[in-house]
């Protein structure tokens, strides 16, 4: 492991593509003649679809077929998605409403596939789409995620889609009542879109029986088992591919229902059809990101520290349940709700309601920068209260070095960590001495300043197995078959970097292959932040084998043992021997030799258990009170990611996370009118985060190794996100409290800034 342990930055590969417009993304490699679908969509929230005439469509220029819901069931094709459901307090399962993927008799938001026109152009497809026929009959619209109201499901009345508890609720009552002080907040997480720089896309292509399907998503299994399960068809009879990918973020790792009708109308028309989204499109369709509000409860004793915790969530579930929507909210959330402190009695509640809104799913850190904004916030709140330095609250409440391995209530494990070090380190980082003057510069110039901290810990997701193939090539290189899906964080250098390092094998003849399901038999996919830690630790079993298998091939041609063949990296070497051969060298020795067997390399492996990512994220903002414009001046991160692959890569990866948790604090916000209507369903109206909203973010790490992998890593693609909603949220409160203002909810906008200053309640004196 020594190269490993040098934790050399290495710039990406792969960006010189990209920076110079070679990358290939769904678009650009769909099947040449491909017919081109459109798909029409709902314009009103809630109706019954009391007629739908495409028969004039169908007669129009271009057009090849128009699909409609009746058409798919009339042909027996799968016709809805399936959603994983939580279970409810009761020990019931949560609400499972039909997800048909074109509207069956009735539309449940804007924007919902009602049909799909497939022509020869595009623009044919799109005015073929206005001369159908579509009359509604207007439902009551449920828009606010509140429990109650007219059903839009027959299975959810109350529009209550479930009622989940995870905790010690007695106990915690208890300790709640008896608390020498409770602090009570109630703290609302906006809705985002995604935006990812490329939209979803995809493409249908049938051969001899059997169904190809490109599309921009996060890994191919998934998809490929609801296609195999919607035709009836052999696993083997379907292929999923993705080329490179502009972005998911989460938003892309599920199946939306667009996928089954190209499919279908593929098959149908024996040519391959093409699908790609536009921006509002994308904004109307695209699953949302966070939107819940939660009363959050902390009791404290005499000595300020933490003895309950209760927390009662509301999630919008928007009009269907997503692929992981119910997870999200609920057990994954629950995974860090106590956060990194000791506490000795929680429970949450979270209940999910079903609105006439486009359905939520998981949006970058998926559930965890939830989780971790409750408590940061609570927590900041209670210091307040409780006439404590916040930075002081939070290291008396601390988990201890000494206390791990520590079990949480909601039953994690953290393995290690070490909080009161790295947050002295992110006091010096932030220069916490020279706040005073910069807040006095602040105040001279007639700004209010804030600071804000936010500790934060996320427990990696997603599945922990992997596999992982390395074929040695007749080329004199290798390939390195990985079961993860790059949407644009490095992963070819980082895969190759790291078979390099093990193996000796020089990066640049290492060629990283993915997202295509015939060549990798299966694959859990990228979400979580788990890519890295599961694709290194398999490659470690796989490198360990091949040295193993090398070794046998040459203590004959050493004259040794295969005990006595050692590698280091470079070379294998015996002593006595003079043969020193690099692996490459070997792999053609074998090839020569005929041993087919030794040039190709399989291995699975699974990680026992998690690692904990955690930091801490200082933020300091600046408000105009004349015009309410709130800006993150300054940005300080110091995170524990364990050993470090790639230093430069896991930094890039902290910015991205933190950018998106400024745009999701200051300036990005969701809105729909009482009728159901997205009033933000361009970028004229929803304001993404630019370079002039983003301070210069400084990132430093203080890393306690992690038990749980063989790398001592910790996963680090979403821990930027988790870490600067609160952050920024706490400093905004830190600006106006002295203005009175005791309550502060993202977005920070400057209209909601300028109203908040100015409300009478709190007018400065």
């Amino acid at each position: 492991m020594e190269k490993f342990g040098k934790s050399q930055p290495v710039k990406r590969v792969e960006d010189v593509r990209f920076l110079t417009g070679a990358g290939r993304f769904i678009d650009d490699v769909a099947p040449e003649g491909a017919l081109y679908a459109y798909f029409l969509r709902s314009t009103v929230a809630h109706a019954d679809l009391s007629e739908l005439d495409v028969s004039e469509a169908r007669e129009a220029d271009g057009v090849h077929l128009v699909v409609t819901a009746a058409d798919m069931v009339e042909a027996g094709v799968g016709h809805t998605l399936a959603a994983t459901v939580v279970k409810n307090r009761d020990g019931s399962k949560g609400a499972e409403p039909e997800r048909p993927v074109l509207a069956k008799g009735r539309v449940r938001f804007v924007g919902e596939a009602i049909a799909m026109i497939v022509a020869e152009s595009l623009q044919q497809a799109r005015d073929a789409a206005e001369m159908i026929l579509v009359d509604f009959d207007d439902l009551p619209v449920h828009v606010d995620p509140v429990i109650g109201g007219e059903a839009i499901h027959p299975e959810a009345p109350e529009n209550r889609a479930f009622d989940f508890g995870l905790g010690l609720e007695d106990e915690t009552t208890r300790a709640l009542a008896e608390a020498h002080r409770v602090v009570r907040l109630e703290v609302g997480d906006n809705r985002i879109i995604v935006n990812s720089m490329e939209a979803r896309g995809c493409f249908a292509e049938w051969q001899d029986g059997r169904l190809h399907m490109g599309y921009s998503g996060q890994g191919v299994w998934g998809l490929k088992d609801i296609l195999a399960d919607a035709f009836d068809l052999p696993k083997d009879a379907v292929r999923v591919t993705t080329p490179d990918v502009g972005g998911g973020f989460g938003m892309k790792g599920m199946p939306y229902p667009e996928y089954l009708p190209v499919a279908f109308a593929a098959k149908s028309l024996g040519r391959p059809v093409r699908w790609m989204s536009d921006r509002s499109e994308a904004m109307l369709s695209d699953n949302a990101g966070r939107d819940l509000v939660t009363v959050a409860e902390l009791g404290f004793d005499e000595n300020n520290r933490i003895t309950a915790y209760r927390l009662h969530t509301v999630a919008n579930m928007g009009a269907y349940n997503s692929q992981f929507a119910q997870p999200i909210q609920t057990n994954l959330f629950a995974r860090v709700l106590t956060g990194v402190y000791d506490i000795p009695a929680a429970y949450m509640r979270c209940e999910g309601v079903y609105t006439n809104t486009t359905p939520v799913d998981a949006y970058r850190g998926a559930g965890r920068p939830e989780a971790i904004y409750v408590l940061e916030r609570v927590i900041d709140r209670a210091a307040r209260e409780l006439g404590i330095d916040p930075w002081e609250l939070r290291r008396i409440n601390f988990i201890k070095p000494g206390q791990f391995p520590y079990k949480t209530i909601p039953g994690e494990t953290y393995d290690v960590g070490d909080f009161p070090r790295v947050l002295d380190r992110a006091a010096k980082v932030a220069d916490l001495a020279g706040y005073a003057a910069r807040k006095a510069a602040s105040e001279a110039a007639g700004k209010l300043r804030g600071q804000g901290l936010c500790y934060y810990i996320e427990s990696i997701l997603g599945a922990p197995g992997e596999d992982v193939k390395v074929e040695f090539t007749e080329d004199g290189g290798a390939l390195i078959y990985v079961g993860t899906q790059s949407n644009g964080q490095g992963h070819e250098t980082v895969f190759a970097r790291f078979l390099s390092d093990q193996t000796g094998i020089p990066a640049d003849h290492i060629q990283v292959v993915q997202g295509d399901s015939d060549r990798i038999a299966q694959g859990g996919g990228t979400g979580g932040s788990r890519s890295v830690t599961v694709q290194a630790n398999v490659t470690l079993v796989a490198v360990a084998e091949m040295i193993q298998g090398f070794a046998a091939f040459l203590a004959p041609e050493m004259g040794v043992t295969p005990e006595q063949v050692r590698f280091d990296d470079e070379r294998f070497r015996a002593e006595g021997s003079n043969l020193s051969p690099t692996m490459l060298e070997v792999a053609q020795m074998a090839r020569e030799a005929g041993r087919d067997d030794l040039l190709t390399w399989t291995a699975r492996a699974t990680l026992e258990a998690r690692s904990f990512p955690n930091g801490a994220h200082v933020a300091e903002v600046e408000i105009d009170p004349e015009t309410g414009v709130t800006r993150v001046d300054r940005y300080s991160v110091v995170d524990d990611f364990g050993n470090l692959i790639n230093p430069m890569l896991a930094e890039g990866q902290v910015h991205g996370g933190v950018v998106q948790g400024i745009g999701q604090a200051v300036t990005e916000r969701v809105v729909y009118d009482e009728d159901g209507q997205l009033l933000t369903a361009s970028f004229m109206d929803y304001a993404m985060p630019r370079a002039d909203d983003v301070p210069m973010i400084g990132f430093e790490t203080e890393p306690v190794p992690s038990t749980a992998n063989p790398m001592g890593m910790k996963g680090c693609g979403e821990a930027g996100t988790v870490g600067a909603l609160a952050a920024v949220a706490n400093a905004v409160q830190d600006a106006v409290w002295d203005r009175g203002v005791r309550q502060v909810d993202m977005p920070f906008t400057p209209h909601r800034m300028w109203e908040l200053l100015r409300d009478e309640r709190f007018a400065a004196e």
